[in-house]
């Protein structure tokens, strides 16, 4: 075995826990969504469109945004953030949020009751 080998066969087990932490340390916190900031954002700039409810759209070709699941959501947005859904509006929209207002809007319109039914 090489020196090298061995000596890396001798890292000490404290250095490999404090290895472990400092990366761990170096990653981004995920932010915990805010409620109430969702709704103040989604008043700005949703409702014009998606409806104050998030089911009342002003279009009935647009979504309804209520009770929609939250990582839907926030997938949708992050999409029409980076251009991997197109839609010229939306894209507009959501170039203007920040990763807390993703997270925001998304856990806001998730704790609102849709009004879509499951049919048996």
């Amino acid at each position: 075995m090489s020196s090298f080998g061995s000596k890396m066969m001798q890292i000490s087990p404290k250095f490999l826990v404090a290895a472990a932490l400092g990366a761990l340390l170096a990653m981004p916190l995920a932010q915990a969504a805010d409620v109430e900031q969702g709704r103040q954002k989604a008043e700005q700039i949703c409702a014009s469109c998606h409806g104050k409810d998030g089911n009342t759209p002003i279009d009935p070709t647009y979504p309804r945004l209520a009770g929609q699941h939250r990582d839907y959501l926030r997938h949708a947005l992050i999409d029409y953030q980076t251009d991997q859904r197109k839609n010229p509006i939306m894209g507009a929209m959501a170039k203007q949020l920040s990763r807390a207002d993703v997270e925001n809007l998304a856990a806001f319109y998730e704790s609102l009751p849709g009004t879509m039914s499951h049919r048996r």
